[in-house]
């Protein structure tokens, strides 16, 4: 367990502790106190007629008081009662903030376990793709020394991403500027871990850039969530189609939009698309499992960014992808 989580264990159990005994304090104490209003409501003096009570009668001679059991014990057990289940109610809604952070802790594990079998998959892809054409190459003498290069600079590139997604899963924000990159030269990087792909789908990739600008997260952050995009714009894209990524600038962020020509967004509202594991039905397509487009959105906020569908027709999508630019 890292600093973090145990500090937000610690501050839990004590937040609950605190909740806890507060809780049970307020019904001890409210309950002391309708049982003494009981007795001094029906309490009488001595020589006075049964039912006078403190409140209800005339004081009498006598200095000492009198206290009916048969009204006493009844009310005690009742109170008894109430307050078995007040506590009792107390207790679950305890149990429930205690389990909590366990539940928090267990989606964040669910959470990152599909993300990074999501993120590996493009890159998994590509390799498997250089392995096949170093073996025709070995198998027909051909040298293979720019093929291992090649290969060597994909498995680096997973670990990146593997690196970058153990980050992300800690919550940390992006939006430091500690880091920045070359919009222009991480697209490109990303259409190179794309090509494989897109040329099994027969589908072309270009990118413009109508303005040079740096966006404010680590390298490897913003390849992957553009590998991301453009496998989504592959994806729907026909046969012979094109992907295209423009790069610009605003007054003060950096503009990404990733452009398909495919059918647009069916079967799902365009908010819809960024939800985790929502995907519209669709046939005759590779199974998508929903959780690129979500990947790209918790990263572009955890960057102080966003991501939005820009527009969508039967001619094709548009994906911006606004992060903040370096000055």
């Amino acid at each position: 367990m890292s600093d973090a989580d145990t500090r937000r264990v610690r501050r839990a159990a004590l937040s609950i502790g605190l909740w806890v005994g507060v809780s049970s304090g307020v019904i001890v104490a409210i309950g002391i106190g309708v049982l003494i209003a009981v007795i001094l409501s029906t309490s009488r003096r001595e020589g006075e007629e049964h039912g006078g009570g403190w409140f209800g009668g005339p004081a009498g001679t006598g200095d000492d008081f009198i206290v009916d059991i048969d009204v006493i014990v009844p009310a005690v057990i009742v109170l008894g009662v109430i307050g078995v289940v007040l506590l009792g109610v107390v207790a679950a809604v305890a149990a429930r903030r205690s389990v909590r952070p366990l539940g928090e802790a267990l989606r964040r594990q669910r959470n990152f376990v599909a993300d990074a079998s999501h993120e590996l998959r493009t890159p998994l892809t590509t390799l498997t793709s250089r392995i096949q054409v170093l073996q025709r190459r070995h198998d027909r003498g051909e040298d293979l020394g720019a093929g291992l290069t090649d290969l060597r600079h994909d498995a680096d590139m997973m670990a990146d991403v593997l690196n970058d997604l153990l980050i992300a899963a800690e919550g940390e924000s992006l939006a430091d500027g500690t880091a920045d990159v070359a919009a222009a030269a991480a697209a490109a990087a990303a259409i190179a871990a794309m090509t494989a792909s897109a040329q099994d789908s027969e589908v072309s990739l270009t990118i413009t850039v109508d303005q040079e600008v740096k966006a404010q997260l680590p390298e490897v952050t913003l390849v992957r969530i553009l590998v991301a995009l453009l496998d989504n714009a592959v994806q729907h894209s026909p046969a012979r189609g094109n992907v295209s990524i423009r790069i610009a600038r605003d007054a003060r962020n950096a503009t990404v939009r990733v452009i398909d020509e495919g059918s647009g967004i069916e079967g799902i509202s365009p908010e819809q698309v960024f939800e985790r594991f929502a995907r519209p039905r669709e046939s005759g397509r590779p199974r998508s499992f929903g959780l690129g487009l979500s990947l790209v959105r918790d990263v572009a906020r955890r960057a102080g960014g966003s991501i939005e569908v820009e527009r969508s027709t039967t001619s094709g999508t548009t994906f911006l992808l606004t992060l903040p630019a370096h000055p």
